[in-house]
This record gives structure tokens, sequence and C-alpha cells, in this order.
């Protein structure tokens, strides 16, 4: 059966190469689309790791929460014995000590209210491989006051790299403490919000502005994003019973939930319109086809060949067919996915976003997986109900259809 099968597929070419084309365009659009999407997921959470949150987070229980609103009940007094046990597992490859605060920045004329992060420089600057400086220099550990700002508070202040600014800040005791910096920088990160509201200071200013030796988190990067998961779980071990918690990247920024979400939303829909697209495509050929076989199928049926004998040739042609076609467009998407990728596709600042950056197709094994399936499904799905009415055409009138 398998050998007349592959025999009437090579017979009826024109219909063949018809099919085979809705099949062979479908599933490579699939491949590239998903790919493309998936490029975007990657590169939005790389730009987020290296230019806010890292991979990892530990902070007092309740603090992400509540702690923009009361930072003093959320301290870690002296982090740094729980940054080498965490330093120590294998798989991290930074630790950092960060001390959040909020209050004003005034650059002599003009006061506005910021959120700072007391940074350690030199290893956040590992960290922040996504920040793009738009004027002066990085901070580093011999700027004890200097300051890192963001593009739209600097726009806001009108200040350039090398001004100077004075940061007000409330003290965990409720005094007000003030301490002059330098603007030694001018950063882009891919988000507009926080550029118009953050900058940086080396943590010993910072804890000098607060008159405390404190922090509120640890940010931990990771040698490999992947490892997230299997990470934060061991690390929440290690922590367990002291009071804090652990938070993932994906769980720190509810903007790349919600966007993945959205853009997973849409490829369903596409992956849908390319399903109903292959289905009626494959069906419209291969009910032309079919039709086109009623005498020959009839005369089969004359010389004694049952029912389910010729329904499982036709659907093995389909299966053979639908194969094919998806290893095909599986093929020719890998070719397009590494052509399109050398070159790049240049994309503009996404919503809400400073940066643009060059996307690329990334081949998944899950998305080409699902589109080889989809094109194989749809065409054997496309085949049964031509195939049924054939067979159901009594002889006699199958015959007539040679005459």
């Amino acid at each position: 059966m398998l050998k007349l099968a592959v025999r009437n597929i090579f017979r009826h070419k024109a219909r063949s190469a018809m099919t085979l084309a809705a099949i062979v365009v479908s599933v490579a659009g699939l491949i590239l689309t998903g790919g493309f999407v998936e490029d975007i997921f990657a590169q939005l959470g790389e730009a987020i790791i290296h230019s806010q949150s890292g991979h990892i987070q530990i902070a007092k229980k309740g603090y992400f929460v509540e702690g923009s609103r009361k930072p003093q009940e959320y301290f870690i007094v002296h982090p740094e014995a729980l940054r080498d046990r965490v330093a120590s597992l294998a798989g991290v490859a930074e630790v950092m000590v960060r001390l959040n605060f909020s209050g004003l920045v005034n650059n002599g004329h003009t006061d506005l209210p910021i959120v700072g992060e007391g940074i350690e420089p030199d290893r956040e600057a590992h960290m922040g491989t996504y920040l793009k400086l738009t004027g002066g220099r990085e901070l580093t550990e011999a700027d004890r006051y200097g300051v890192l700002m963001g593009e739209g508070v600097a726009q806001s202040l009108q200040v350039a790299s090398g001004d100077r600014v004075s940061l007000l800040v409330s003290t965990p005791d409720g005094a007000m403490n003030t301490l002059e910096f330098e603007v030694v920088g001018i950063f882009e990160s891919f988000s507009k919000d926080y550029d118009a509201r953050t900058v940086k200071i080396p943590l010993l200013a910072a804890q000098e502005l607060l008159d405390a030796n404190v922090a509120n988190a640890l940010v931990i990067t990771l040698k490999n994003t992947d490892d997230t998961g299997r990470l934060a779980d061991a690390i929440a071990q290690l922590v367990a019973g002291q009071g804090l918690e652990v938070k993932r990247w994906q769980t720190l920024n509810d903007f790349y939930d919600k966007t993945v979400k959205l853009y997973d939303r849409q490829l369903g829909v596409l992956r849908l319109i390319v399903l109903l697209m292959v289905l009626l495509s494959v069906a419209n050929s291969i009910n032309m086809t079919v039709y086109e076989r009623i005498g020959e199928l009839g005369t089969m049926r004359a010389l004694g060949n049952r029912g389910p004998s010729l329904f499982s040739l036709l659907m093995t042609e389909s299966l053979l067919v639908g194969l094919i076609g998806s290893l095909t467009g599986v093929a020719l998407a890998i070719v397009f996915a590494k052509l399109i990728s050398s070159f790049g596709i240049p994309m503009p600042p996404p919503p809400n976003a400073n940066l643009g950056y060059v996307a690329q197709i990334r081949l998944v094994p899950s998305n080409v997986a699902t589109a080889f399936l989809v094109g194989l499904v749809a065409t054997i799905a496309a085949s049964v109900l031509p195939t049924v009415r054939a067979l159901r055409v009594p002889v006699a009138d199958a015959l007539r259809q040679n005459v």
C-alpha cells in the first residue's frame, strides 16, 4: 500500500505540488514567526535582567510589596555574610548588595522626586551590559560622591556630566539628610519609566545618606539564564527560616510577564489562522484530486477492493504528502532563519522603551515541532471528508466517470 501511495503522489504531480506548496509555506511561516517572537522574549528578558533586576533577588519578606512605602522595616543588616554564602553556589556569576531609597534631587533651581539605588559600581558594571551611556562614563568605586543619572531625570533637571546636584532623603529615624554629588554619567535603559525616575549612587554614599549600614536586597546574576529556576529554589532553601524571600526576574518584572502573555495570544491566533489556511488549501486541493479519481476508485472497488482498504490508501497518500511538505517547510525555515539572523532585522524601540535592537530568528525546538505537527495534522484532517465522500459514491456512478 505504501508503494502504491508513493506512485499515486508522483502520478498526480500538479495536484501534489499545489498541496505541498500550501503546507511548505504554512509550516515555514509558523516557524519563522514563532522564532521572531521568541527572540523578542529573549532580548527583552536579557535587557531587563542586565539593566535592572538581575536574575534573582533576595529581600526581607514583604519588601517587594510594602518596601517602597516602609523601607526602614525591611532592611537587611550586615548583608556581606549572606552574599558570601550565595556566591558560593555553582552557576552564580555575581552577587550585589543594593540599598534602595526615595527622595529629592536638586540642581540649584529645581527639585525632582526620584527613586535612588545605592549600588556597588564595579559589580553592577559587569551586570549592566544593556545600559547605554549617553553622556559621561560609568560609575566606579573611586566615585564616592558620584551619581549616574537616568536620561529622563537629566533632561528634567537640564544637567549634564560634570554638573553637581544635591540629594535629600529621609533617614530611618525620620531625620532629613542631604549630600552633594557630581554627575559622572547619564544612562538609557530599555524602559523610559525607569530612566525618568532613577539615579544610582555608590552603596557607601547611600548608607551615609540614610545613616545606616544596611541594604534592601541582594541582586544575583547567573552564568546561564536557563538556570534561574533551579538556582532560585536552591537559594530559597539556603535562606529558609531567616525571614527572607527569593524572587525570580520574571516575577519582579510585571511588564515582561504581560508582554509575553500578549504575544502568546497573538501567536496563538496566528497559529489558528495558519491552521485554517492549511485546512482550506489542502482540502481544496485534495478534494479536486479525489474527485478526478472517482472513476479510478470505482474501478478498484468493482475489482473487489473494499472501502476500508481504499480509505487507508488515500489517507496514506495524505500522510506522505503531509510528511514531505512539513519536513520541507522545516528545512526551508531553518535555511531562511539562518540567513535572516546573519543580517539581523533592525527594530525600532518597543512601546515605552528608549532603545531599538537587532532582531533575529530563534529556532526553538518546541516551535519547530509544533509547526511540523500543524502541517501534518492539518493535511490528514483535510483529507478525511473528501475521501469519505468519494467512497460513498455508488460503484455504478463512479464507473461512469471513466466514460
